[in-house]
């Protein structure tokens, strides 16, 4: 029953919908068993409702207690076990002669028919509540005036609060004493400019800055007119592109969203001259190094374009966090959302740490092996060779 206990330990705990146990090998005594997680008193408990004749019998159990509940029932009364949670469904069957199979598919989406459910709910406590309508949650279309997440944008829901969640991490790098500057480049519609605000200021109590950049004039006067609404006076939108910003003269934290190709780099770059205490970039569409990188060894496998696309956007990013460290960050590669839904699902994390190792540079031997020179490369460490040349004459 190893595999039994290994299959309701991973799934009673991943968003657990609902349960049924069905298929008695007798006639007599319990003929089905629905299961359900409960709030009870402010504890996830599950309840049990047995079918017993005309009866309902009600058990109410923690989560080990059920897991022991469950396995007894399978080992010996039942045949057969439906399973339906956020991520999967799943089928356990046990023949004749006790052999127990279990099956498990994956599903599309995950918010189903908990989401119905208030009291007898158990849900994620994101940074961004569900139930408290949030203004500009409701102007961009994500909850309607009574706070309910709308179904279309749940993933953009949780994609906004994973991403509070990695500024959560990072917030003791950041002077509650002072006002704190960030730059969010290629905002976009700006779902996480206002998340982030929201967050930082009026959540947390920061005194923050912030500015969204993008090349869209619409976008930026619509996001515009919205932070004027909500009376959100340090929150600015401008447009123009990340190259040729000049801004600031000071930035705390950069965050880059699906910024594509080598717009990251200068970002990156950016975020590394003005000394940024934080950088948190999602990076998109890594085309540049899939154009330049060659090897012999490996030419078998490049020969796929696929794979050799996919071979360059890890490299781009392996190389940007290497640089990146090189630069005196602590640097960190995260998964950013599920792969469901979206393959660039990578967040680069950087926190500034010391003024940066000119002997950390062995990603320079992985560059030549490949044949490949990346923007930020070029554009953090062209200043250094031509110091480095000045001071050997």
């Amino acid at each position: 029953m190893t595999d039994l206990i290994e299959f309701l330990n991973r799934y009673v705990e991943q968003g657990l919908h609902q349960m049924t146990i069905s298929g008695p090998r007798s006639k007599e005594g319990i003929r089905k068993i629905k299961i359900r997680p409960v709030m009870l008193k402010g504890q996830l408990k599950y309840q049990v409702s047995e079918s017993l004749g005309q009866k309902e019998l009600h058990h109410n159990y923690r989560k080990e207690e059920l897991i022991s509940y469950v396995q007894q029932k399978m080992e010996g009364q039942f045949r057969q076990l439906q399973m339906e949670s956020s991520s999967a469904r799943g089928n356990v069957l046990v023949s004749k002669k006790g052999k127990m199979t279990i099956q498990v598919k994956g599903r599309q989406g995950s918010c189903s028919k908990q989401e119905s459910s208030l009291e007898h709910n158990r849900r994620k406590k994101y940074l961004l509540r569900e139930g408290i309508p949030v203004p500009f949650l409701i102007d961009l279309g994500v909850m309607n005036q009574e706070g309910r997440i709308l179904k279309p944008k749940y993933d953009k829901f949780k994609q906004l609060n994973r991403f509070l969640e990695f500024i959560e991490d990072v917030l003791p790098e950041l002077d509650r004493e002072r006002e704190i500057t960030v730059l969010d480049f290629g905002c976009g519609k700006s779902y996480l400019t206002f998340a982030m605000y929201h967050y930082l200021r009026e959540l947390k109590g920061y005194d923050v800055k912030i500015i969204g950049l993008d090349l869209k004039a619409d976008v930026i006067e619509t996001c515009s007119g919205l932070a004027r609404k909500y009376g959100y006076e340090k929150l600015q939108f401008l447009q123009g592109d990340i190259a040729s910003y000049q801004g600031t003269g000071r930035v705390d934290m950069v965050v880059t969203l699906h910024a594509c190709d080598t717009a990251t780099d200068y970002a990156l770059a950016k975020a590394v001259a003005w000394d940024a205490s934080v950088i948190l970039s999602v990076p998109c569409c890594q085309h540049e190094l899939n154009a330049q990188i060659s090897n012999e060894i490996l030419e078998p496998v490049f020969s796929y374009g696929i794979l050799k696309e996919r071979f360059a956007a890890i490299l781009t990013d392996g190389l940007r966090a290497k640089i990146l460290e090189s630069q005196g960050y602590d640097t960190q590669i995260l998964e950013f959302i599920d792969m469901e839904h979206t393959p660039k699902n990578l967040l680069i994390r950087a926190v500034k740490r010391s003024k940066g190792n000119k002997q950390g540079n062995q990603y320079r031997e992985c560059m030549e092996f490949f044949h490949a020179r990346p923007t930020l490369e070029h554009l953090l460490c062209a200043g250094e060779e031509a110091e480095d040349e000045a001071n050997s004459y």
